[in-house]
């Protein structure tokens, strides 16, 4: 926020600057502006006066208005000015505005730019009433050597940071602001993210090399842990090799979701040895004592997931499945189980359109039947994170097939390696959708508690990674019938907007302009791996040298006709050659469409002489009621050959 707030006030300011430096650390925002102007540059603006007839008399002479005005503006009369906008002219005066020193409007402005920052969650500290994401301790704000007087949250500004809180959070004099970083730097705090993530990274790596292993990158959990430190150190530790016994994916979960460990594999990447590595916030002392209670606490989670895991193993999956008649799902589309029961019919037929075979079409519904039997599990109720995993582990242990377990394990995943695997993933997302749609809980603002805006762009990563087409439009109306209330077709339609919108932001976000992007959804939209394929290949289209005039061809045909009622064609009537010549054009150039924009290119490209030549030969609006509306039917036959690839008309140039 600061990136972006930051520029925008020192621009509405008038404060020039070479460029601004954004740094953080779990206690700190630090804004470093190189080379900032001592005073706000002075503004030169033209203010329109009175009309011209009432500022002066017939002599020449300001009028009252015109004295008052000037007045008003700090001018004399005689700087008045005469100006003409259209048919009226008006005076007008040069007002200069002398820029404020960069000191005195900083220290009305910065309180305001911090109050700009939202967060998710905030809270209220002291008397001043004032919410933020947390308690503010201090203000550091200095132009130079001196300090910008401001207060924030009952605290006010000056010179004085502290240091870590392991250290007692001791106080830090900065003489001037130039000497900012370098001061956090002599108490070993990195202020710059990037720089703690480049020193985490290398150490972890490192310590695991010294055991025999490695780390595997997790962008996330680096992410998360960099942020969770100032002065970054890490050490390792270890656990007995018994507790390698539980699933590599229960050991993961316990090590990242709930302490923020580094696990240790062996060089296989696959393995792990009985080792993590953890980041301390503070430098190498104690660092056996800090060893010594990681190693107690993760011992003790472990321990509590070997009992959750076996308790979970002398069972079959299947009997979890009663279980979830007791989990609500949504109070008014029923309980998990009324979930699974909808996600078991509703496969076979994702399955079909799938045009899968039906050894797939079995797998999939089996794995649907079991999907969300774990959640009954006491390891996923105690590990949420572990959902779906561990549904696939229990169905292995339970016999099932390896497809079905591995349906079941990938279920959560943006994007599945299986065949079955997609068909549940689909199947449940769909169901969600179109249900929580109709139980009126479409996602609001930035609220979606029930996460209906991943669940749609995850559909369409699916999607497109799969390389698997699919109407959406029919596959949402599938899940509708298997509600247990109502979705209407309105109901159908948002959610088909819904997604539609994130459809448009995932293409644009993989670099293609906006118009195209449009002009693909417009008749693509219900289908996203074909509108992905075709919007990357309109957007290469449209850059040639001859799109233009493909375009303006095409463009003609649309213009005369869009507003006319669609008329029927009689072939026989088309008695000028340009006519004949056109029609048949139109009709070899069909025969190219298969459905993609190559091929539309390659038609649109075929035609152009013939439209040309028809335009300039041809009165389309003739006279003759009966042969001006042939010529339109004709014309609309041209304008219709995009339809199920792409709307042209919201293609710049149209």
């Amino acid at each position: 926020q600061l990136r972006t707030a930051a520029p925008e006030m020192l621009e509405s300011l008038r404060l020039s600057y070479e460029y601004l430096e954004v740094r953080g650390t779990p206690r700190r925002l630090a804004l470093i502006i190189h080379n900032l102007a001592s005073r706000q540059d002075d503004l030169e603006m033209e203010v329109k006066g009175p009309p011209a007839d009432r500022a002066f008399d017939p002599a020449g002479k300001p009028t009252k208005a015109a004295i008052g005005f000037a007045r008003s503006k700090g001018v004399r009369p005689s700087d008045l000015r005469v100006v003409t906008e259209g048919n009226r002219q008006y005076v007008a005066a040069t007002v200069r505005e002398e820029g404020v020193a960069t000191t005195t409007i900083l220290s009305e402005e910065l309180p305001a730019l911090i109050a700009s920052m939202k967060f998710e969650r905030s809270m209220r500290w002291n008397q001043s009433n004032i919410y933020y994401s947390r308690p503010l301790r201090w203000l550091v704000a200095l132009y130079g050597r001196q300090v910008i007087p401001f207060s924030f949250a009952g605290v006010q500004s000056n010179r004085t940071s502290h240091g870590l809180r392991v250290e007692g959070a001791p106080e830090i004099e900065i003489s001037s602001a130039s000497e900012y970083a370098d001061k956090m730097a002599e108490h070993d705090i990195i202020v710059q993210t990037s720089q703690r993530k480049a020193v985490i990274w290398t150490a972890a790596v490192n310590l695991a090399e010294d055991a025999g292993g490695m780390v595997l990158e997790d962008p996330d959990l680096l992410a998360e842990v960099t942020n969770l430190v100032e002065q970054p150190t890490l050490l390792i530790g270890s656990y007995e090799e018994r507790f390698l016994d539980l699933p590599v994916d229960v050991l993961v979960a316990v090590m990242k979701k709930h302490q923020r460990y580094f696990p240790v594999y062996g060089k296989d990447g696959r393995t792990l040895l009985p080792y993590f590595i953890t980041v301390r916030n503070g430098g190498n002392q104690y660092l056996d004592i800090i060893r010594a209670g990681n190693e107690h606490v993760i011992r003790a989670r472990f321990a509590d997931a070997v009992f959750f895991y076996e308790k979970d193993s002398k069972q079959d999956l299947t009997i979890f499945l009663s279980k979830l008649d007791t989990l609500t799902f949504q109070a008014d589309i029923g309980s998990m189980l009324d979930k699974v029961k909808r996600l078991e019919k509703l496969s076979p037929l994702l399955a079909e359109k799938l045009e899968m075979d039906e050894g797939e079409k079995t797998d999939a519904g089996r794995a649907a039947a079991l999907s969300k039997a774990d959640l009954a599990s006491s390891l996923v109720v105690e590990m949420t994170s572990l959902q779906g995993i561990m549904g696939g582990n229990y169905a292995r242990r339970s016999g099932e097939p390896e497809a079905v377990a591995l349906a079941i394990a990938e279920q959560y995943e943006a994007v599945s390696q299986t065949r079955p695997g997609l068909v549940l993933a689909l199947a449940d997302r769909l169901d969600s959708l179109i249900g929580l749609f109709a139980a009126g809980l479409a996602p609001k603002g930035s609220n979606d508690p029930f996460a209906l805006r991943r669940a749609a762009i995850q559909i369409i990563e699916n999607l497109v990674a799969n390389k698997v087409e699919i109407n959406l439009r029919e596959a949402l109306s599938d899940a509708a019938g298997l509600l247990p209330i109502e979705a209407t077709s309105e109901t159908l339609s948002d959610v088909m907007f819904f997604i539609h919108g994130r459809l448009e932001t995932y293409l644009q976000e993989q670099g293609i302009r906006t118009s195209v992007v449009r002009a693909v959804l417009a008749e693509q939209g219900h289908n996203p791996y074909s509108a992905a394929l075709a919007a990357k290949a309109l957007d290469d289209t449209v850059k040639s040298e001859s799109w233009p005039t493909l375009l303006d061809s095409y463009a003609r045909c649309v213009r005369i006709s869009r507003e006319q009622t669609a008329f029927e064609l009689d072939p026989n009537q088309l008695n000028l050659p340009e006519e004949k010549a056109l029609w048949k054009a139109f009709l070899q150039a069909s025969e190219m469409l298969d459905g993609t924009v190559s091929s539309l290119t390659g038609a649109l490209t075929f035609m152009e002489p013939s439209i040309s030549s028809f335009f300039d030969g041809v009165l389309v609006m003739d006279d003759d009621q009966e042969v001006r509306q042939n010529r339109l039917a004709l014309v609309q036959k041209i304008a219709g050959i995009t339809n199920g690839i792409a709307d042209l008309s919201f293609l710049e140039g149209f």
